[in-house]
């Protein structure tokens, strides 16, 4: 489990190739890290790229070159919105993050970071965005070890960290247990 981590500072900040945008399923510009993605790239460039593409749906994930972030790549993620537990938000979450790691993988990316998709405005409970977002992480990790992956997780609440970390630890010691 080495090969995730969890840090408390902005996406725009670390040195990673590619970063992850919780993106909308029309790939418009939003608020939030989404907002400050595309303001940090470039909005009018992200924008066009976006566009040229168009769509993508929840749980899929599409790539662009980052423009003038840090990273050379944004992989844009629709999460689910959460309405309860009731529409299968945990599997599509689950394929979100197993969609940008493939992207990732499938270009060559080392080096990736995201933010906690669907536990901010999409109203996903923090501890089951975190145990699915670490479950899904692992379980492509383990699937494809000849990746060279290292995944970063990016937050700016110290409680939300906090608990990335707690469900990181259980989340190891129960793989330490198998």
């Amino acid at each position: 489990m080495d090969t995730i981590t969890i840090v408390r500072k902005s996406i725009l900040d670390l040195d990673v190739e590619c970063i992850v945008n919780a993106a909308n399923e029309y790939l418009q510009a939003g608020s939030r890290v989404c907002g400050a993605i595309f303001a940090a790239a470039g909005r009018t460039e992200l924008q066009a790229a976006c566009d040229a593409i168009g769509h993508c749906t929840t749980g899929e994930a599409v790539i662009t070159p980052g423009f003038r972030l840090k990273a050379g790549f944004v992989i844009h993620t629709p999460g689910p919105v959460w309405q309860g537990g009731r529409a299968r938000e945990k599997e599509l979450l689950y394929s979100c993050y197993q969609s940008a790691l493939a992207l990732a993988m499938l270009h060559g990316i080392h080096t990736i970071a995201f933010p906690l998709i669907s536990a901010g405005i999409f109203g996903m409970p923090v501890e089951t965005a975190w145990q699915v977002a670490l479950e899904s992480c692992r379980d492509f990790l383990e699937k494809h070890p000849d990746a060279d992956l290292h995944v970063t997780f990016a937050v700016l609440d110290p409680v939300i960290e906090k608990k990335g970390k707690e469900c990181l630890s259980a989340l190891a010691g129960s793989h330490a247990e198998r």
